[in-house]
């Protein structure tokens, strides 16, 4: 029985996959170990959105290249967006490796790794997937691809057109997830506002949130909704159910109207404030979190603090940036006016900056109130009786934690009610 180590790189829809890897190939008779020095075949899920994930992918094919060299591995397989992309480029460069497989064939990995041809399917079983052991929060990937072509954006060319997986389909697999005991359930596709409307009858996000919030989820959280079509009936069934989170991503990337058309997105600055303002409406605690890029080709002093002035009216509880990265076969990467990586990293500490002062303001209107908090151990770099959780508010891996104190042992996976007592830059602090 042999043994493989799988490496998870990138996103959470990554993630997803490579728990579908782990599940066939534990049913298949492969033994998993997360130690790589133990393993006779290495598989690696690369990133290749943008410049830094595809140099992280090649480190680290690089560094685990070296337990073949040493003779413990037999086989080294590069899997991911990375490898859709660049499949003859790594064959050449990197002969150590002895599989390489684009994003299509997760549920094949067993057949591919005995060396049979893959049979073409439709979509994946995710229903095959391996979630850590007892693992309170699950990811639920309800669609695959895009077609937003967004100018500066690879995802169409990695991971196909836009697909939706049928509601029945999604609610079985949220059926398993449940009765594994996950108690946060995050919605996630590259654009979850599309979902259904390339299905047989357009069932919306609307009826999928309905058909979930019956199934006993704490918490049931949607992240990548794009401004320009979120629908009314969607914030309607958020604002009825109590395990639906009141919390939205919306990547909108600039507030500028010029460079949003350069980026070949769909609503304008102001339409997206409206947008802001509807939410707030259904759900006027709603916490937001939102990603903007900075350094856009052609982006100038006006657009970048036209950006900062966007910022400063949204008021995001949260904001994630990063510079532009100049993709190739990408249509911003021919765009003229390329900004310096000097005046990329001067805008996004700027922005940073300001999403730090904006996320500390929106965080003190939770001090004194009391709220259910899913628990996830021991607080780092705490003193005893200190634990750390997330509430609705909060998404996991990329917001904020809640720090809290209890005299009483507390389980991770559980969900407890706490005082908020203080707040600080990203965290809440508390009191069971």
């Amino acid at each position: 029985m042999e043994q493989v180590y799988l490496l998870s790189l990138g996103c959470a829809k990554n993630q997803v996959d490579s728990e579908l890897m782990r599940g066939v190939l534990a049913a298949e008779g492969y033994r998993l170990t997360e130690r790589p020095e133990l393993a006779e075949i290495i598989i690696i899920n690369t990133c290749g959105f943008i410049e830094a994930a595809k140099k992280e992918s090649i480190e680290a094919i690089l560094e685990l290249a070296a337990c073949k060299q040493q003779g413990c591995c037999r086989q080294l397989v590069v899997v991911g967006c990375m490898a859709e992309k660049y499949a003859d480029e790594m064959r050449e460069a990197m002969p150590e490796i002895d599989l390489i497989m684009g994003s299509k064939s997760y549920g094949q990995i067993g057949t591919l790794l005995r060396g049979a041809a893959p049979v073409a399917v439709r979509r994946e079983d995710y229903s095959r997937r391996a979630l850590v052991p007892g693992a309170a929060t699950a990811y639920l990937k309800i669609a695959e691809g895009c077609n937003n072509h967004c100018s500066y954006c690879l995802i169409p060319q990695l991971r196909g057109p836009y697909v939706s997986r049928p509601l029945a389909e999604i609610v079985k697999e949220a059926e398993q997830l449940a009765a594994a005991g996950v108690r946060e359930l995050v919605l996630i596709a590259q654009d979850t506002t599309k979902y259904g409307l390339d299905l047989p009858g357009a069932p919306r996000l609307a009826e999928l949130l309905e058909a979930l919030a019956a199934l006993p989820f704490a918490m049931i959280r949607l992240l990548y909704a794009y401004p320009d079509t979120l629908r009314d009936d969607v914030l309607a069934v958020m604002a009825e159910h109590d395990n639906i989170c009141h919390y939205l991503d919306l990547p909108v990337q600039h507030g500028a109207d010029r460079i949003l058309r350069a980026m070949n997105r769909h609503a304008t600055g102001q339409e997206i404030l409206d947008t802001l303002a509807r939410i707030r409406h259904y759900l006027p605690d709603a916490a937001l979190r939102s990603t903007v890029m900075v350094g856009f080709p052609g982006e100038s002093e006006e657009d970048f603090h036209r950006l900062l002035a966007f910022l400063r009216e949204a008021r995001f509880d949260w904001v994630g940036a990063f510079p532009y990265s100049q993709e190739a076969d990408t249509p911003a990467a021919l765009m003229a006016g390329q900004i310096t990586e000097e005046v990329k990293q001067q805008r996004y500490h700027a922005v940073m900056q300001l999403a730090a002062e904006i996320t500390a303001e929106r965080l003190r209107r939770f001090i004194g109130q009391t709220m259910p908090v899913l628990a996830e151990g021991v607080a780092e770099g705490q003193a005893e009786g200190w634990y750390q959780g997330r509430s609705q508010y909060q998404a996991p891996e990329v917001d904020g934690l809640i720090y809290f104190r209890s005299d009483r042992e507390i389980q991770s996976g559980k969900i407890y009610l706490v005082r908020i007592t203080g707040s600080d830059i990203y965290d809440l602090m508390g009191e069971i």
